[in-house]
Parts: C-alpha cells; sequence; structure tokens
C-alpha cells in the first residue's frame, strides 16, 4: 500500500501580502569565464613562465566585476559599453563614415558586402586577376558569377580593361588594393558611376592606405577591411565593414547576423521590404575587439613608418634598361612593405633574386612555372573548377546564371599580363622597424645586384614618381 502525504500548509502568497518564499538565496557565485581563461589567454600572448606565476599571485577570481567577464558582443557584466561598439566608433570617426560594423573575418566581410550592394543569382562582379582567392569567392558565395578582369604594372585592376568585361549582368566592381599599393581608384569610379555599378573595395591587404588623400575603402559603396596577426594590424582573426548608406548596412549587418540581435526589436517583422532574410553569424568576438581596438589607434603610425622605409629605399634605386618598377599609383598613400620590380626575363629575374638573397636582402622570385598560387586567378581553384560541396551545388550550376556561365572560371591566358608580372616579378619584404641606415644598405645591395646584371639607364623613369 503506498503511502500518502498530506498536502502541505501554505501561507498566503507575497503577491496578496504574504511573506516572499525566496526572499535570498545563499549560493556563491563563481564567474563563467574567470581566472584561468584569462590566464589561458595570458599564455597565448607569450608571457614567461614567471610572469605568468606574477599574474596569479595578483589576481583572483575575486577581482571580477559582478559575474565575471564575457566575450560576447550582445551580453556585457561591464559598466563599460562593449568594446565592439567602442572600436566599430573609433572606426566610423577615424575614416568619417557613418556606418561600420566588425565581422570575424575579411572573407566575411566580403561576403557581407557582396550581399548589400545586390549581389545574388543572375549577377557579375568583376574582381582582379590578381589579389587573394577571397574576392571573387565571396562573389560566388553570394550566389552571383566573378569575372576576372587583368592587372596593369601596379598590380592593380586596370581601368582600361573594365568595360570590355560589363554586361547587363553586371552589378559591381570590386578592385582589390593589393599587397601594399593602391588601385587607381579615380578612373575605377568613373566607370562605375558611368554604367550604375557599385564598387566593393577589398583593402584587405592595405588598410590605412590613402588614395588622393582619402583612406581606401571610403571611397567606393563599401569598404572591407581584414583585420588580423598577417596584416597590418591585428592580433587575431577579423574584419571590418564600412559604407555610407544605411539600406545597405542593414543588409549587411543582416547577412553577418541574421539572429536579429542587431535590430530594435529582435523579433519583429519586418519594417520594410527586403529587411529580413537567410543569413549567418560572423559577428566579432569582445576579445578580437578588445585587441583590434587598440590595434586601430596604431594603424597610422604603422603605415607612416612602412612608407618611410619604402620611400627611402626607393628614392635611392637606379633605374635600369632591362627593370620595369611595379608602378605606384599613389607614392603619398600606398604603404610599400613589398617592394616589386619586374626584370625583362623570368631567367633574369631568378638570377637576380639569388644575387640579392647572397647580399643579405631576402629577395623572391616565382618563375613562370610557379607552385599554384591562390593570388591569382590562373590558380584559384575552388572558382576555376566550378565545383560545389555537392554536386550540382554550385553556382555555376545555377540556371539563373545561365547568361553569366561564358564569363565564369579561367582559362590559360585570360589576363596575360598578371600571368606574365606575377611570375616575372621580384620582390623583396620591407619591415617597418628599418633604420635609416638599414635602408641605405639595402638600397645599395640592390643597386649593386642590379648593376652587375642590367645596363644603367639615367634617363630612365624614377622607381618613385617624384
Amino acid at each position: 500500500m503506498s503511502q500518502t502525504t498530506a498536502p502541505a500548509t501554505y501561507e498566503t502568497l507575497a503577491l496578496h501580502g504574504g511573506p516572499q518564499a525566496v526572499p535570498a538565496l545563499t549560493g556563491v557565485v563563481e564567474p563563467k569565464v574567470g581566472i584561468e581563461e584569462f590566464l589561458s589567454v595570458a599564455k597565448r600572448f607569450g608571457f614567461t613562465p614567471a610572469a605568468l606565476e606574477r599574474i596569479t599571485q595578483a589576481v583572483s577570481n575575486n577581482d571580477f566585476i559582478g559575474d565575471g567577464p564575457n566575450l560576447a558582443r550582445y551580453v556585457t557584466a561591464f559598466p563599460t559599453p562593449p568594446a565592439g561598439e567602442q572600436y566599430e566608433a573609433l572606426v566610423r570617426e577615424k575614416f568619417d563614415m557613418p556606418f561600420a560594423l566588425g565581422v570575424n573575418s575579411g572573407t566575411a566581410a566580403l561576403h557581407c558586402a557582396c550581399v548589400g550592394v545586390g549581389v545574388g543569382p543572375g549577377t557579375e562582379v568583376i574582381v582582379p586577376a590578381l589579389g587573394f582567392l577571397a574576392t571573387a569567392m565571396a562573389v560566388a558565395m553570394a550566389g552571383g558569377i566573378p569575372v576576372f578582369c587583368d592587372v596593369d604594372a601596379s598590380l592593380q585592376m586596370d581601368p582600361t580593361k573594365i568595360e570590355a568585361l560589363i554586361t547587363p549582368q553586371t552589378v559591381a566592381l570590386a578592385p582589390t588594393h593589393y599587397m601594399s599599393n593602391v588601385c587607381d581608384m579615380d578612373p575605377i569610379m568613373e566607370i562605375a558611376r558611368r554604367h550604375q555599378l557599385k564598387v566593393i573595395e577589398d583593402c584587405a591587404q592595405g588598410p590605412g592606405a590613402q588614395y588622393h588623400g582619402r583612406y581606401v575603402g571610403t571611397i567606393g559603396d563599401v569598404g572591407c577591411y581584414s583585420v588580423s596577426a598577417y596584416k597590418i594590424i591585428g592580433g587575431g582573426e577579423s574584419g571590418l565593414i564600412v559604407t555610407r548608406d544605411a539600406r545597405t548596412f542593414d543588409r549587411i549587418r543582416q547577412c553577418a547576423e541574421a539572429g536579429g540581435l542587431w535590430r530594435p526589436d529582435r523579433f519583429a517583422h519586418p519594417r520594410y521590404d527586403g529587411e529580413l532574410f537567410v543569413g549567418a553569424n560572423y559577428r566579432m568576438s569582445e576579445l578580437e575587439a578588445a585587441v583590434d581596438m587598440v590595434q586601430f589607434g596604431k594603424l597610422d603610425d604603422y603605415c607612416t613608418r612602412y612608407r618611410r622605409v619604402s620611400t627611402r629605399v626607393l628614392r635611392q634605386l637606379q633605374p635600369y634598361r632591362e627593370i620595369t618598377p611595379q608602378t605606384i599609383n599613389d607614392p603619398d598613400g600606398y604603404i610599400g612593405y613589398l617592394l616589386r620590380f619586374f626584370p625583362d626575363t623570368a631567367e633574369l629575374a631568378a638570377k637576380i633574386a639569388e644575387a640579392l638573397r647572397a647580399e643579405g636582402i631576402p629577395a623572391e622570385h616565382r618563375g613562370p612555372d610557379h607552385a599554384p598560387d591562390w593570388h591569382i586567378a590562373r590558380d584559384m581553384m575552388p572558382i576555376n573548377l566550378k565545383t560545389g560541396h555537392i554536386p550540382g551545388s554550385s553556382v555555376f550550376d545555377d540556371p539563373r546564371n545561365a547568361a553569366c556561365r561564358e564569363h565564369g572560371g579561367y582559362t590559360p591566358g585570360q589576363c596575360p599580363v598578371s600571368e606574365d608580372l606575377f611570375g616575372r616579378e621580384v620582390y623583396i619584404p620591407l619591415d617597418q622597424w628599418r633604420s635609416e641606415e638599414d635602408c641605405d644598405t639595402i638600397a645599395y645591395g640592390i643597386n649593386k645586384v642590379l648593376t652587375a646584371f642590367c645596363t644603367p639607364d639615367p634617363a630612365g623613369k624614377p622607381w618613385l614618381p617624384m
């Protein structure tokens, strides 16, 4: 026989004036993210064991505010605004742009930008033949078809080659400020405006560079940056997007954060047609934003030092008949962390690179038969193979792109200048921390080698325009 328990007798509900059943809780709250996580970050920053021990002795979980920190944009335990908001405010002020959004990578930034300007099935975007795969890939991720445009001696998109590629399906141009140089944006913008095309500036390899006094990324309709450990600024992996148009920015945010946390009322019905659509989660963490906020404050100093080093070296280099220096579209605005030039032949380039290395100058040369490199259209296999993540899922299989297919992918010789210069160039990394003496000895070493292999040309084109 089961035992029957008599029902408990309760006091009057607190709602009606009775005592509270739970006036206080006695459990001790420990922060979810506390001293162990902080020390894990400190270890990743490279502190010595002795320094970590001193940190351990100095702080504990009891030193955290409230329930402790977190690394999420929309949940914060601190009285100050989230680091992401502070970071974006700095970007808006620095670049004089009304809208800025931090995301988790430069590729995410490009994808969101493509969505923002209306790239989708049945559309084409003209992208440069030199520049990382991410630019073309972002177009395909948005459902459109990337169309490769050849480059000129600046290694940037050649404005004279753009109009021949424009079709009724073209909706945007995506010039890439490639490897510390800047695109010739005036003619690119003139073409875009005349044909009513949007311009997405890919500034992944050149944040902080300028063109005619304006920061790259602020000239076109949308600017995209990679802010990461292997770019000009950044400590980990993140990206950044800027624009002047409010509706474009809404589309960018919806692509970047389809959970709706960016909206005034997260779960509300659309405020206007086209506001809501399927997106992703490209949010930047608070940890990344906190680091990037500091890094962003150093941007101009970094670029100034690189420019000072490259300018001092280039001003001392002599012209040679067999050498074509890379064209610099804006000597006052480019960054210059790579010095590039083009010997007349690949064989000469190989000899020069070998001799430079022997002199203590870290020169590189690929050669025309170089290994695949996803910085040149010829080798961008995820695009050129026209495959999707499952059979039939590629944008090139989408019947809505039927009118675009003749441009899809890449065939050898399609962009001959990029293939020639990429395989023939000699490039030398220039570090921002080089002293004036270092610059002078590097310039001396380059002149020494080129004089041994080439013919001096006193009347030749200078390496850096005056």
